[in-house]
């Protein structure tokens, strides 16, 4: 075969490498398997039953009303009524009359103008991630942000800059050196790690300073902060705001399952034309959207339980601290406790959960800033009792050098 210069081109003996047995073919897991185990990050499931009695630190139901039973009774009724699954996709025949309901209940307990229902949480924040930004915009985040809006910022094929964690000189370096016209800044407003919370009003001052819109996650404010439970972004002062699009999960305060984004009327009508999270997944579930519109009802008809919440974490925070180990002082229901290792922070759960306390278990690289820690969180439904003896558990089961 010529080549370019008229001369012969050499063709290599290309052999492709031989054919590996069905058997060994995911041999390569073994070996990533092995390499976690020696980091002390290999992760087990641990099944509930259903009558189990145990302390639970480390679920997010922070009203206490995932077993309530005016939100289960919603949920059972509807699932009567309505059947186990959605049948579909919301633009297909998955989207019921309870989604709207749900949808219209939200925006007005939060003071947006619309609202949009996800099967998840996650769903939520990938769906508003990509459709509010593109090839054409520039992302800001924080270091610190979840997971579901990490993995939003990588599918979205915008400019990224992640900045260190409550950095707001960083935030507006970046704003104001970025190359794309259109800038979108991704932040939770409580992190699900040490329950630190968002300096929001300055973010959005931000925001605007720079011409960018702001989207904040608030899985762990609403319910929780705010004046009766109507979430961080509303406690800023920043609900109903046209530049500020929120997203929620269902799953913490509400006690049931599902996401939803609330924003400006025409955000929301863009999500449903482009978001594809929205677009081509099964809708939420009837029993889950009746679930969360029933736990809506109790915090309207029980204002005073996030207060509960804030109340509680602060004492536990307090007597941990004073128990002599490095805690976060919680601005919402989360709250941290350092530990010396990975296989120390197992251990540490492990132990704790043998004594009736369950507590979460936070290693990298679920934790973003390296340090493993017991993550803690605190239900409106805690008695002083129940607090003196997570301490106890967690001061006895502690590893030495804690």
């Amino acid at each position: 075969m010529p080549d370019a210069g008229g001369g012969d081109a050499t063709l290599r003996d290309v052999t492709s490498p031989a054919p590996t047995p069905p058997e060994q073919t995911f041999d390569w897991l073994d070996a990533e398997a092995g390499k976690r185990g020696d980091a002390g990050l290999v992760r087990q499931l641990r099944p509930r039953a259903a009558g189990d009695r145990d302390l639970d630190l480390a679920g997010n139901d922070y009203l206490g009303l995932a077993k309530d039973k005016r939100v289960a009774g919603a949920a059972a009724a509807a699932a009567l009524k309505w059947g186990a699954g959605s049948t579909g996709s919301r633009l297909v025949t998955g989207s019921l009359e309870l989604h709207t309901e749900l949808e219209h209940e939200l925006a007005r307990f939060c003071g947006a103008q619309a609202a949009l229902v996800f099967s998840s949480g996650f769903t939520a924040n990938l769906g508003a991630v990509t459709a509010l930004s593109g090839h054409e915009s520039a992302i800001v985040t924080d270091k610190y942000i979840h997971a579901s809006l990490i993995e939003g910022c990588r599918l979205s094929r915008a400019d990224i800059a992640a900045v260190a964690h409550s950095d707001l000189a960083a935030i507006t370096h970046a704003l104001s050196t970025r190359r794309k016209e259109r800038a979108l800044v991704v932040t939770d407003s409580v992190f699900s790690v040490d329950g630190d919370l968002a300096p929001l009003p300055e973010l959005a001052e931000a925001c605007r300073a720079h011409g960018a819109a702001l989207l904040v996650d608030d899985a762990h404010g609403f319910g929780v902060l705010g004046d009766a439970g109507q979430g961080a972004v509303h406690a800023a002062g920043l609900a109903g705001a046209p530049d500020v699009v929120t997203t929620i999960t269902l799953s913490k305060s509400l006690g049931a399952q599902g996401g939803a984004v609330l924003g400006p009327r025409r955000v929301i009508k863009h999500l449903v034309d482009t978001a594809r999270s929205f677009i081509f997944d099964t809708a939420l579930a009837p029993a889950s959207a009746a679930a969360a519109l029933a736990a809506l009802g109790v915090l309207r008809s029980e204002p005073e339980l996030p207060s509960r919440v804030l109340t509680a974490a602060g004492t536990l925070a307090v007597q941990l601290k004073d128990a002599g180990f490095t805690v976060s002082l919680p601005d919402a229901a989360v709250i941290s406790v350092h530990a010396p290792s990975p296989e120390a922070a197992v251990a540490w759960a492990a132990r704790c959960a043998e004594q009736g306390v369950r507590v979460g278990c936070f290693r990298p690289p679920s934790v973003p800033d390296g340090i493993s820690r017991l993550r803690l969180t605190v239900r409106a439904d805690l008695t002083e009792s129940d607090l003196d003896t997570a301490v106890k558990v967690i001061s006895s089961c502690a590893p030495a050098a804690s």
